[in-house]
């Protein structure tokens, strides 16, 4: 098992950035209609491990299908570095998207688990 580091990360023009604290052990992906089209790597943590440093004038949100995620992207460049919501238990957790993040060890790309969203 990784150890937990921090990350910093950012979207792609830099006006969004952020530190993430994780060990990237539960990388995930999703088949849903937005997620299939992002192409994310996502890693949820708790909203206590993730730091917005700038950029939150510059984020716009979307809702979709329950309007419970708070999808958050770039009004500049576009891109959804993070989103924010609540997981099983009802704590605060952001999605952090892998790919945004700077100085990410390689992984295996064949352990990323899989969720089908698209049937949820």
């Amino acid at each position: 098992m990784m150890q937990p580091e921090t990350f910093e990360g950012a979207c792609h023009c830099g006006a969004v950035r952020f530190s993430v604290t994780t060990a990237l052990d539960n990388l995930g992906d999703c088949n849903c209609s937005r997620c299939r089209r992002l192409g994310w790597v996502m890693q949820a943590v708790p909203a206590t491990a993730f730091t917005l440093q700038s950029g939150a004038d510059a984020l716009e949100t979307y809702r979709f299908n329950t309007h419970r995620i708070e999808h958050l992207f770039c009004r500049a460049c576009g891109i959804e570095s993070f989103a924010r919501g609540k997981d099983a238990n009802g704590n605060d957790t952001v999605v952090v998207n892998v790919n945004c993040l700077e100085n990410v060890p390689e992984f295996d790309r064949a352990s990323i688990r899989h969720w089908d969203g698209k049937s949820w």
